[in-house]
Parts: C-alpha cells; structure tokens; sequence
C-alpha cells in the first residue's frame, strides 16, 4: 500500500517555510501534484510525482544539487579532461556527481552553475528558452574606448562563420569595458564577436546567469544555490 510523505512536511523540509506556512500554500490552491490542485493531507512520492508552487517545479527529490561556482581562469568547463588539466567538477564535491551547465572557455572566469539536474540543464542550455547570460568584457582598443559603429553591430547581430548572432545587448561602461547580455550558447561567441568588429578580449566575466547573481563569491569558490534561487532559475525556464 502506498504510504508516501505528506505534502506539507515535504515542502517543509526543502526550505518552504515551516509546516504552517507550507499548510497555507496548499490551503490557497497555490501547490499542485501531478497537474492536479493538493489539498491536506495529501501525500506524495517524492521520486516520481512532479510538486509544483504557483506553476513553478519544485526540486525536491534529495539526491539533486544545485552549485554555483565562480570558475577561475585555466580551469576547464567539462567533467572529465584528457589532458589531466583542472575541470569545474575538481572544485566541487564528489558525490553526487554532477556536470557542468554549459560553458566558460579556459581563458573566462565567472559564474558557472553545476547539477544533476538533467531537465534543467537542458532547458537552460536550449536556446528557444532565451536564458541571459551577462558579461563584463574588457577588450584591448584606445583610451577613447569602443566606437558606436562597432557597439552598434553587436547590438544588432554580426555574421561570424557559424551565422549570424542574435542581437545582444551592449553597452560601454567606461572605456574598453563593455557589458554584454546574450541568450545564445556559441562556443567562444563573445569572444568572436570582439575580434570580428576590431576589438579583441583582454578579460571575460560572467556576472549573472538568468537571475542568479553572486558579488561575494571569489574565483574558485562555490556554493549551493538556496532554494529561492532554484524556484527562480526554474520560472525563468518554464514556458
């Protein structure tokens, strides 16, 4: 016979609020099961019933983890490397094992998210989801900075030898410093996209990833994504 959790405590445990704050979100008809409205009482299987709070998924099964780490320069943004170089996975736990939600080149530094979270790496990494990405650029040019010509195709999109970018939002925030927000995943494409206008990358940041920011984490640390932030980052890739 199936026994199961009840709803409310389950909810509880994964950072809710306490078993009367959880109670009230079903009371409201704000949780549901399966598609289907909770009510008290009700009680669920955490490994296969899908929870979610004002339509949003709820991560609740134990074994997934979420990581948030502020990848430093030369480290590698895979797994495993066959060169025996430093990978993102080597800065994390072990157990469970994760991967690494796409990538920053060897030469980038920033924010890097890691999980076990399968659907949701795909959903981040998928373009039709349009997840931000944000960069802080510093790019080689003179002490008069980027010219308007230049910020102007990045902006609207530049043809590069994979096809044209979707436009971006950029602007300069003091000379040679640029803030780029982008929803594409090319490989390098920031990067390329400098070169191709005359501005090679001295330095690549990344500062944010959908809404999940981190001004206190330095290069090389890393830390759990609070529950907060997971509801955030799903609604973010929920259509």
């Amino acid at each position: 016979m199936f026994e199961g959790e009840r709803l409310q405590k389950v909810l509880a445990r994964h950072g809710w609020g306490s078993r009367r704050a959880c109670e009230e979100l079903i009371a409201g008809e704000r949780v549901t099961v399966n598609g289907m409205i909770a009510v008290m009482g009700r009680r669920v299987d955490v490994e296969v019933d899908l929870i979610e709070i004002d339509g949003a998924p709820v991560g609740v099964r134990p074994d997934v983890v979420y990581y948030l780490l502020n990848k430093p320069v030369d480290v590698i943004s895979t797994a495993i490397d066959t060169h025996g170089r430093e990978t993102v996975v080597d800065l994390v736990p072990l157990e469970p094992r994760v991967f690494p939600v796409g990538r920053l080149d060897a030469d980038s530094e920033g924010l890097l998210l890691l999980t076990n979270d399968g659907e949701l790496t795909n959903r981040i990494t998928h373009p039709s989801f349009g997840l931000e990405k944000e960069y802080l650029v510093h790019v080689e040019c003179s002490a008069a900075g980027v010219n308007n010509t230049a910020l102007s195709r990045m902006r609207n999109g530049i043809e590069l030898d994979d096809g044209m970018t979707a436009p971006a939002d950029v602007s300069q925030l003091q000379p040679g410093v640029l803030r780029v927000v982008i929803h594409e995943g090319r490989n390098r494409q920031i990067r390329r996209m400098c070169e191709e206008v005359g501005y090679p990358v001295a330095r690549l940041v990344r500062v944010r990833i959908g809404p999940i920011v981190d001004r206190h984490l330095l290069p090389g640390q890393w830390r759990h994504l609070t529950n907060a932030e997971v509801k955030l980052l799903i609604e973010s890739v929920v259509q």
